[in-house]
């Protein structure tokens, strides 16, 4: 499945998104999603929907009651770029 991207990753038609979608995006990064990540994307795409924004990094550790600093342990960089990415989500500004 090719899935059309912009430059920075992030799908050009987010309404394609679904898990699969999700899971083909990683794969094609490199990126093998843990359980973790999946709920991560989940609970984001809900925030997303209810808010139509991305939360920022400190309510979403808040929301997943995690230490911010674990969260970019297990992405190994921002954690909200990867996940607005594989979530079908609009890219984040600012500082997330």
């Amino acid at each position: 499945m090719a899935l059309e991207r912009t430059g920075n990753g992030y799908l050009v038609n987010p309404n394609i998104w679904s898990e699969e979608v999700m899971f083909e995006m990683a794969k094609e990064d490199g990126i093998e999603l843990t359980k973790s990540m999946v709920d991560q994307i989940t609970t984001a795409r809900e925030y997303f929907a209810e808010n139509s924004s991305v939360p920022p990094i400190r309510t979403f550790a808040k929301i997943m009651h995690i230490d911010k600093k674990e969260l970019f342990k297990e992405w190994l960089t921002g954690p909200m770029k990867p996940i607005t990415k594989y979530g079908g989500m609009p890219q984040p500004t600012g500082c997330v």
